[in-house]
Protein backbone atom coordinates (compact mmCIF):
# COMPACT_ATOMS: atom_id res chain seq x y z
CA UNK A 1 0.00 0.00 0.00
CA UNK A 2 1.23 3.64 -1.13
CA UNK A 3 2.77 5.87 1.86
CA UNK A 4 0.70 9.15 1.40
CA UNK A 5 1.91 11.90 3.16
CA UNK A 6 -1.16 14.49 3.75
CA UNK A 7 0.90 17.29 4.61
CA UNK A 8 2.66 17.37 1.02
CA UNK A 9 -0.80 16.58 -0.38
CA UNK A 10 -1.95 19.72 1.22
CA UNK A 11 0.72 21.78 0.57
CA UNK A 12 0.38 20.55 -3.30
CA UNK A 13 -2.83 22.04 -3.69
CA UNK A 14 -2.30 25.73 -1.48
CA UNK A 15 0.44 26.41 -4.19
CA UNK A 16 -1.85 25.29 -7.08
CA UNK A 17 -5.54 26.92 -6.13
CA UNK A 18 -2.99 30.03 -5.44
CA UNK A 19 -1.86 29.57 -9.02
CA UNK A 20 -4.68 29.27 -11.15
CA UNK A 21 -6.60 31.93 -9.16
CA UNK A 22 -3.62 34.14 -9.88
CA UNK A 23 -3.88 33.03 -13.28
CA UNK A 24 -7.85 33.97 -13.32
CA UNK A 25 -6.59 37.01 -11.97
CA UNK A 26 -4.76 37.65 -14.74
CA UNK A 27 -6.81 36.66 -17.89
CA UNK A 28 -9.46 39.34 -16.04
CA UNK A 29 -7.20 41.92 -15.15
CA UNK A 30 -8.46 42.17 -11.80
CA UNK A 31 -6.15 43.50 -8.95
CA UNK A 32 -6.56 41.19 -6.34
CA UNK A 33 -4.68 41.31 -2.62
CA UNK A 34 -2.43 38.56 -1.71
CA UNK A 35 -4.21 37.69 1.61
CA UNK A 36 -7.42 37.56 0.07
CA UNK A 37 -6.10 35.40 -2.53
CA UNK A 38 -3.88 32.94 -0.01
CA UNK A 39 -7.07 33.02 2.23
CA UNK A 40 -9.19 31.43 -0.72
CA UNK A 41 -6.06 29.22 -1.55
CA UNK A 42 -6.10 27.94 1.93
CA UNK A 43 -9.78 27.41 2.37
CA UNK A 44 -9.65 25.46 -1.02
CA UNK A 45 -6.88 23.64 0.16
CA UNK A 46 -7.91 22.08 3.46
CA UNK A 47 -11.10 20.69 1.82
CA UNK A 48 -8.42 18.34 0.41
CA UNK A 49 -8.14 17.39 3.99
CA UNK A 50 -11.53 15.24 4.38
CA UNK A 51 -10.37 12.79 2.22
CA UNK A 52 -8.54 11.54 4.94
CA UNK A 53 -11.79 11.54 6.97
CA UNK A 54 -14.62 9.81 7.17
CA UNK A 55 -16.60 12.15 5.09
CA UNK A 56 -14.34 11.75 1.56
CA UNK A 57 -17.44 10.77 -0.08
CA UNK A 58 -18.77 14.14 -0.16
CA UNK A 59 -15.34 16.01 -2.08
CA UNK A 60 -16.76 13.52 -4.82
CA UNK A 61 -20.24 15.11 -4.82
CA UNK A 62 -20.78 17.73 -8.05
CA UNK A 63 -22.64 19.90 -6.08
CA UNK A 64 -19.68 19.72 -3.31
CA UNK A 65 -17.14 20.66 -5.75
CA UNK A 66 -18.89 23.36 -7.36
CA UNK A 67 -20.24 25.17 -4.06
CA UNK A 68 -16.14 24.78 -2.95
CA UNK A 69 -15.39 26.91 -5.82
CA UNK A 70 -17.89 29.47 -5.33
CA UNK A 71 -16.35 30.10 -2.34
CA UNK A 72 -12.97 29.98 -3.38
CA UNK A 73 -14.19 32.92 -6.29
CA UNK A 74 -15.95 34.77 -3.35
CA UNK A 75 -13.28 34.62 -0.88
CA UNK A 76 -10.73 36.02 -3.97
CA UNK A 77 -12.27 38.23 -5.97
CA UNK A 78 -15.39 39.36 -3.42
CA UNK A 79 -18.61 39.79 -4.97
CA UNK A 80 -19.52 42.80 -6.34
CA UNK A 81 -22.38 42.16 -8.70
CA UNK A 82 -23.52 38.74 -10.16
CA UNK A 83 -21.88 39.39 -13.44
CA UNK A 84 -18.90 40.30 -11.94
CA UNK A 85 -18.63 36.85 -9.92
CA UNK A 86 -19.61 34.64 -12.67
CA UNK A 87 -17.05 36.07 -14.76
CA UNK A 88 -14.53 35.32 -12.10
CA UNK A 89 -15.70 31.84 -11.52
CA UNK A 90 -15.58 31.12 -15.40
CA UNK A 91 -12.13 32.21 -15.60
CA UNK A 92 -11.50 30.43 -12.25
CA UNK A 93 -12.75 27.40 -14.53
CA UNK A 94 -10.65 27.80 -17.18
CA UNK A 95 -7.53 28.66 -15.76
CA UNK A 96 -8.40 25.04 -14.22
CA UNK A 97 -9.40 22.75 -17.26
CA UNK A 98 -6.30 24.61 -19.25
CA UNK A 99 -3.80 23.60 -16.95
CA UNK A 100 -5.40 20.08 -16.25
CA UNK A 101 -5.53 19.68 -20.26
CA UNK A 102 -1.94 20.69 -20.70
CA UNK A 103 -0.68 18.22 -17.76
CA UNK A 104 -2.62 15.25 -19.45
CA UNK A 105 -1.18 16.30 -22.98
CA UNK A 106 2.36 16.64 -21.82
CA UNK A 107 1.72 13.33 -20.03
CA UNK A 108 0.20 11.64 -23.07
CA UNK A 109 3.33 13.20 -24.94
CA UNK A 110 6.18 11.98 -22.59
CA UNK A 111 5.15 9.32 -20.36
CA UNK A 112 3.62 6.94 -23.45
CA UNK A 113 4.22 3.50 -24.64
CA UNK A 114 3.53 2.39 -28.07
CA UNK A 115 3.04 -1.90 -28.78
CA UNK A 116 1.68 -4.08 -31.12
CA UNK A 117 -0.95 -6.66 -30.41
CA UNK A 118 -3.14 -8.45 -32.95
CA UNK A 119 -1.76 -5.95 -36.17
CA UNK A 120 -3.27 -3.15 -34.36
CA UNK A 121 -1.33 -0.47 -32.27
CA UNK A 122 -2.51 0.40 -28.63
CA UNK A 123 -1.30 2.71 -26.83
CA UNK A 124 -0.45 2.10 -22.85
CA UNK A 125 -0.09 5.04 -20.10
CA UNK A 126 1.63 5.01 -17.01
CA UNK A 127 0.09 7.19 -14.34
CA UNK A 128 0.74 10.34 -13.47
CA UNK A 129 3.22 11.02 -10.94
CA UNK A 130 3.47 13.63 -8.29
CA UNK A 131 7.04 14.43 -9.57
CA UNK A 132 5.57 15.07 -13.18
CA UNK A 133 3.10 17.32 -11.93
CA UNK A 134 5.14 19.20 -9.59
CA UNK A 135 7.82 20.07 -12.49
CA UNK A 136 5.07 20.70 -15.67
CA UNK A 137 2.59 22.59 -13.12
CA UNK A 138 4.80 25.84 -13.23
CA UNK A 139 6.13 25.88 -16.81
CA UNK A 140 2.60 25.60 -17.70
CA UNK A 141 1.44 28.21 -15.89
CA UNK A 142 4.55 30.67 -17.32
CA UNK A 143 3.56 29.84 -21.10
CA UNK A 144 -0.33 30.44 -19.90
CA UNK A 145 0.34 33.79 -18.77
CA UNK A 146 2.49 34.36 -21.09
CA UNK A 147 0.38 33.96 -23.72
CA UNK A 148 -2.51 35.81 -22.26
CA UNK A 149 -0.72 38.91 -22.09
CA UNK A 150 -0.03 38.05 -25.80
CA UNK A 151 -3.56 37.73 -26.68
CA UNK A 152 -4.00 40.78 -24.70
CA UNK A 153 -1.58 42.41 -26.70
CA UNK A 154 -3.80 41.16 -30.01
CA UNK A 155 -7.09 42.17 -28.99
CA UNK A 156 -5.65 45.97 -27.46
CA UNK A 157 -4.00 46.03 -31.30
CA UNK A 158 -6.71 44.92 -32.85
CA UNK A 159 -9.47 46.88 -31.41
CA UNK A 160 -8.17 49.90 -32.73
CA UNK A 161 -7.50 48.34 -36.21
CA UNK A 162 -10.01 50.00 -39.14
CA UNK A 163 -10.60 49.13 -42.67
CA UNK A 164 -9.09 52.01 -45.12
CA UNK A 165 -9.85 52.68 -48.43
CA UNK A 166 -7.78 55.52 -49.89
CA UNK A 167 -8.36 56.22 -53.90
CA UNK A 168 -6.04 58.25 -56.41
CA UNK A 169 -6.44 58.80 -60.09
CA UNK A 170 -9.59 56.37 -60.01
CA UNK A 171 -7.81 53.55 -58.74
CA UNK A 172 -8.65 52.29 -55.06
CA UNK A 173 -6.44 50.61 -52.36
CA UNK A 174 -7.74 48.80 -49.77
CA UNK A 175 -5.56 48.95 -45.88
CA UNK A 176 -5.35 48.30 -42.18
CA UNK A 177 -4.89 51.12 -40.12
CA UNK A 178 -3.64 51.11 -37.15
CA UNK A 179 -5.35 54.51 -35.61
CA UNK A 180 -2.76 55.31 -32.86
CA UNK A 181 -3.21 58.06 -30.38
CA UNK A 182 0.60 58.84 -30.44
CA UNK A 183 0.71 60.00 -34.01
CA UNK A 184 0.06 63.64 -33.74
CA UNK A 185 1.67 64.46 -37.09
CA UNK A 186 0.11 67.68 -39.06
CA UNK A 187 1.27 69.91 -42.26
CA UNK A 188 2.82 72.87 -40.28
CA UNK A 189 1.19 75.24 -43.30
CA UNK A 190 -2.32 74.08 -43.45
CA UNK A 191 -2.63 72.01 -40.02
CA UNK A 192 -3.90 69.29 -42.08
CA UNK A 193 -3.33 65.55 -40.42
CA UNK A 194 -1.10 63.06 -41.73
CA UNK A 195 -2.29 59.69 -42.61
CA UNK A 196 1.47 57.16 -42.37
CA UNK A 197 0.75 54.45 -44.84
CA UNK A 198 3.17 52.05 -46.62
CA UNK A 199 4.16 53.06 -50.28
CA UNK A 200 4.19 49.24 -51.43
CA UNK A 201 0.58 49.12 -52.05
CA UNK A 202 0.92 52.34 -54.16
CA UNK A 203 3.67 51.30 -56.22
CA UNK A 204 1.79 50.19 -59.41
CA UNK A 205 -0.37 53.87 -59.11
CA UNK A 206 2.94 56.08 -59.09
CA UNK A 207 5.36 57.23 -61.56
CA UNK A 208 8.64 56.37 -61.40
CA UNK A 209 9.80 59.62 -60.64
CA UNK A 210 7.08 59.95 -57.99
CA UNK A 211 8.44 56.50 -56.29
CA UNK A 212 12.19 57.75 -56.63
CA UNK A 213 11.27 61.14 -55.17
CA UNK A 214 9.61 58.92 -51.94
CA UNK A 215 12.64 56.81 -51.22
CA UNK A 216 15.17 59.84 -52.02
CA UNK A 217 13.06 62.50 -49.47
CA UNK A 218 13.65 65.10 -52.33
CA UNK A 219 12.20 67.38 -54.82
CA UNK A 220 12.95 66.07 -58.74
CA UNK A 221 11.90 68.32 -61.43
CA UNK A 222 10.95 66.04 -63.89
CA UNK A 223 7.43 65.10 -61.85
CA UNK A 224 4.64 64.66 -64.07
CA UNK A 225 2.69 67.78 -63.51
CA UNK A 226 -0.69 66.71 -62.33
CA UNK A 227 1.40 65.45 -59.62
CA UNK A 228 3.21 68.37 -58.71
CA UNK A 229 -0.45 70.33 -56.95
CA UNK A 230 -0.73 67.47 -55.12
CA UNK A 231 2.98 66.78 -53.38
CA UNK A 232 3.42 68.11 -49.51
CA UNK A 233 6.72 67.96 -47.44
CA UNK A 234 5.99 67.42 -44.07
CA UNK A 235 8.86 67.56 -41.21
CA UNK A 236 8.62 64.70 -38.52
CA UNK A 237 10.88 62.64 -36.16
CA UNK A 238 10.43 59.49 -35.05
CA UNK A 239 12.19 57.80 -31.81
CA UNK A 240 15.88 57.90 -32.02
CA UNK A 241 15.97 59.41 -35.76
CA UNK A 242 16.73 63.24 -36.35
CA UNK A 243 14.57 65.30 -38.15
CA UNK A 244 13.57 64.22 -41.67
CA UNK A 245 11.01 64.84 -44.04
CA UNK A 246 7.52 62.87 -45.48
CA UNK A 247 6.82 62.94 -48.74
CA UNK A 248 2.83 63.35 -48.29
CA UNK A 249 -0.28 63.93 -51.35
CA UNK A 250 -3.65 65.42 -51.03
CA UNK A 251 -5.23 62.10 -52.68
CA UNK A 252 -8.53 62.17 -54.25
CA UNK A 253 -10.70 60.45 -51.16
CA UNK A 254 -9.95 58.54 -48.22
CA UNK A 255 -12.45 56.70 -46.76
CA UNK A 256 -12.59 54.49 -43.46
CA UNK A 257 -14.78 51.73 -42.25
CA UNK A 258 -16.31 51.08 -37.96
CA UNK A 259 -17.32 47.77 -39.51
CA UNK A 260 -20.63 49.21 -40.72
CA UNK A 261 -20.69 51.81 -42.52
CA UNK A 262 -18.02 54.04 -44.92
CA UNK A 263 -17.00 57.50 -43.75
CA UNK A 264 -15.10 59.69 -46.06
CA UNK A 265 -12.71 61.95 -44.85
CA UNK A 266 -12.28 65.18 -46.21
CA UNK A 267 -8.85 67.24 -44.45
CA UNK A 268 -6.03 64.88 -44.32
CA UNK A 269 -2.74 63.97 -46.15
CA UNK A 270 -1.73 60.84 -46.82
CA UNK A 271 1.94 60.39 -45.92
CA UNK A 272 4.19 57.50 -47.47
CA UNK A 273 6.73 55.36 -45.56
CA UNK A 274 9.01 53.35 -48.22
CA UNK A 275 9.42 50.69 -45.75
CA UNK A 276 6.92 47.91 -44.13
CA UNK A 277 5.07 49.92 -41.24
CA UNK A 278 4.46 46.31 -38.90
CA UNK A 279 6.95 43.54 -38.83
CA UNK A 280 3.86 41.18 -38.80
CA UNK A 281 1.95 42.59 -41.66
CA UNK A 282 -1.05 43.18 -38.78
CA UNK A 283 -1.84 47.14 -40.76
CA UNK A 284 -0.12 49.03 -43.59
CA UNK A 285 -1.07 52.36 -42.61
CA UNK A 286 -0.79 54.66 -39.17
CA UNK A 287 -4.35 56.74 -38.97
CA UNK A 288 -4.23 60.25 -37.31
CA UNK A 289 -6.67 60.33 -34.74
CA UNK A 290 -8.21 63.10 -35.25
CA UNK A 291 -9.47 62.13 -38.97
CA UNK A 292 -11.67 59.06 -36.81
CA UNK A 293 -13.11 61.25 -33.84
CA UNK A 294 -13.46 64.46 -36.01
CA UNK A 295 -15.45 62.56 -38.51
CA UNK A 296 -17.48 60.22 -36.09
CA UNK A 297 -18.72 63.20 -33.27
Amino acid sequence: MPLIYADLVWLLNLCFDAMLLWLAAIMLKRRVRLWRLMLAALFGSLLVLLIFTPFAYMMSHVATKLIVSFFIVWICFGFHRFRFFIENVLAFYFATFMMGGGLIAFHFLLQSEITAYSSRWILHSTSVSWLFVVMMFPILWLLSKAQMGTIREKKLRFEHVIDVRVTCFGQTVCLKGLVDSGNQLRDPLTNTPVMIVELQPFAHIFPPTVLQMIHNRTYTDDIPSEWVSRIRFVPYRAVGVEQQLLIAMKLDDVQWSDGKQWTSVTKVLVGFHPSSLSADGEYNCIVHPHMVMSQAS
